[in-house]
């Protein structure tokens, strides 16, 4: 395999042949569902009233997958840059629905902004991990982009909805405080600071403390795939030291970009938090 323009050979068994994924039979992955059992019963005797999602859970991850499998056998055997990045822009319109959702602030009014937020820093440093650190000749290539974009994406749906909805909560909560603030301070940027910092912080401390443990009590998704295809443990671990600084710094940037550019819409004239921004209370 050529990886950052030099060929390196994948590992070898005993017998000779390149080692690689074991492919798995429908047999093998039915077999999990033995575990789901008592999951179920222990909820329904519990009384928790989750396993009409839980089944609902496992069912459309099975489906979505099934149908991003077959997708992307299409996305690579064509390899089209238009149809690449149409896919990663598809991918970041979901995940700004999926945000907006779960911080509980109106999609129509959000969506936009945070659509940038997300696709600035996202770009930018999808791009970068393409072009200078895997030093791939297409930088659109499906079989970089679009993988390397998903952990891109995937990773900052916690962090951003964390921030988000620390931030938003944190000021409808505390609404007289930040109005004394700017009562103080004639200063909207000044009054929110003491919420933007402990919003980004509450943001990116999962991500700070999964890297401080990273490799010690667990091997990350892209370093255990590349093992178990065959390369090589030290360009695995490479390839994870990369994309985990792509992450963070992806996660860093969204999440100061997400809060800066809902202002705008969250705020009224006279820099006072909207009520209408909030979706209806669930319960």
């Amino acid at each position: 395999m050529t990886i950052a323009g030099r060929t390196v050979q994948p590992f070898e068994s005993k017998g000779g042949p390149s080692m690689g994924a074991q492919d798995l039979s429908i047999f093998s992955l039915m077999s999990l569902l033995i575990f789901l059992f008592p999951i179920l019963y222990i909820s329904r005797y519990l009384k928790l009233g989750i396993n009409r999602d839980i089944l609902i859970g496992m069912v459309r991850m099975c489906l979505q997958l099934s149908f991003v499998g077959l997708y992307l056998e299409f996305l690579f055997k064509f390899d089209s840059p238009w149809l690449n990045t149409a896919y990663l822009l598809l991918m970041i319109s979901i995940a700004c629905h999926s945000i907006l959702k779960s911080s509980n602030l109106k999609i129509g009014i959000f969506f936009k902004p945070l659509f940038f937020s997300l696709l600035i820093p996202f770009g930018i440093m999808l791009l970068f991990f393409n072009g200078a650190v895997a030093r791939i000749d297409n930088l659109f290539e499906a079989k970089y982009l679009v993988p390397v974009g998903g952990m891109l994406l995937g990773n900052c749906l916690r962090s951003i909805i964390i921030g988000l909805t620390h931030f938003y909560s944190g000021l409808k909560k505390n609404e007289k405080e930040y109005l004394y603030s700017l009562s103080l301070f004639n200063n909207r940027a000044q009054a929110l600071k003491p919420w933007f910092k402990e919003s980004l912080v509450a943001a990116i401390n999962p991500t700070l403390a999964s890297m401080a443990t990273i490799g010690l009590v667990s091997l990350p998704g892209m370093m255990t795939g590349q093992i178990l295809g065959g390369s090589i443990p030290l360009v695995a671990i490479k390839y994870q030291i990369a994309i985990m600084g792509c992450i963070f710094y992806t996660e860093y940037f969204s999440v100061i970009l997400s809060i800066l550019f809902s202002l705008k819409t969250g705020f009224n004239a006279f820099d006072v938090l909207k009520t209408d921004i909030f979706q209806k209370d669930r319960n």
